[in-house]
């Protein structure tokens, strides 16, 4: 049945679709990746059993977060370093088509649990290891969390002269449980045609590293890359004069370009093509800054949306759940022919 969660007095109904129903998942991680893996699984219609160490998955400490990442899912409390309780793990292992885990490597191999011992008792498992710098590698076994990976990864870097800032969002935690979960769907079709299991090794420092270095599947590793877009003047996020801030998009469209300029007053940029902004990128951002630091957030974005201009607000969380929905913290994808559960 779905569960309630409230954040910021809203409440949130967690309903699945049907698409893994009849898919049997192990959760054996901690944290968050691992366990935000095996819950997109869930919401997907998978059964997902959450084995959970003695006192409980540390997430337990900040419940909201917690309960986000167990929602439809069945837990179990098991000491792995108990003969008896290994053996029950391995017991659930052997009816399930895919685990998953998060431990650092060579951690679950010594709990009883690794791949190899839960292949010899289920040959054809799925299997997927999410870690901080894979498996293998200088850095493998380093002790780490979301924030040390986002540093490695080069996406901490910042502009020159600024400062690096701890994002909001811990994407590297987030990044490696939907790589994970694809990556485990990916594995299970496989498995369906040919009956053969598989193992999976997520990095979340890799997969971070592939979204920061990779620009239409050619690798670039210059540290000028971010000017490609942030050196457009009207792409970005400006200041209004209420304290708040907008997102503006626009690139190399001219037709943007002019409405914005018009928007803002701004006639005399309207017509300028835009290798012209690119070389004057720091006059015509000023210009464009100011004019938005003249109007509310409210304001500056009904007024570009009317002149077509690419603009959002940069909301909350409680707001962004009063314009989006409930439902945009539970599925980020819908499907036609697949009913709520």
């Amino acid at each position: 049945m779905p569960q309630d969660s409230t954040d910021t007095a809203v409440t949130v109904v967690f309903d699945a679709v049907s698409l893994l129903e009849g898919v049997r998942v192990l959760d054996l991680g901690i944290w968050r990746p691992a366990p935000y893996a095996a819950q997109l699984l869930a919401d997907l219609g998978a059964d997902v059993v959450k084995i959970e160490p003695p006192g409980g998955d540390p997430m337990r400490a900040f419940p909201e977060l917690f309960e986000r990442l167990t929602r439809r899912k069945r837990c179990i409390e098991l000491d792995l370093h108990d003969d008896g309780d290994r053996r029950r793990a391995v017991e659930l292992a052997a009816d399930v088509d895919i685990a998953v885990e998060g431990f650092r490597p060579g951690v679950a191999d010594r709990l009883g649990v690794g791949y190899e011992a839960l292949r010899a008792a289920n040959p054809s498992i799925v299997y997927c290891s999410i870690s901080g710098y894979g498996q293998e590698g200088p850095r493998a076994n380093a002790p780490g969390h979301d924030v040390n990976y986002q540093g490695y990864a080069g996406v901490l870097a910042p502009r020159p002269g600024d400062i690096p800032t701890q994002p909001r969002v811990p994407y590297a935690d987030l990044a490696a449980g939907l790589a994970g979960a694809m990556a485990m769907c990916a594995a299970y079709i496989r498995r369906l045609r040919s009956g053969e299991g598989e193992y999976v090794d997520v990095s979340m420092t890799d997969v971070l590293a592939h979204w920061n270095g990779e620009r239409d599947g050619t690798i670039v590793a210059s540290d000028d890359l971010d000017g490609v877009i942030m050196g457009v003047p009207g792409y970005g996020v400006y200041a209004t004069a209420d304290g708040r801030w907008v997102s503006l998009g626009i690139t190399s469209e001219d037709r943007f370009w002019s409405s914005l300029c018009e928007a803002l007053g701004l006639q005399q940029h309207a017509a300028m093509p835009f290798p012209e902004r690119m070389r004057r990128h720091t006059e015509l951002d000023a210009a464009v800054a100011d004019g938005l630091s003249r109007l509310s957030r409210d304001e500056a974005v009904e007024c570009l949306d009317r002149a077509g201009v690419p603009v959002a607000p940069v909301l909350t969380r409680q707001e962004m759940v009063g314009a989006l929905g409930a439902s945009a913290l539970v599925h980020p994808a819908r499907y036609r022919h697949h009913p709520v559960l």
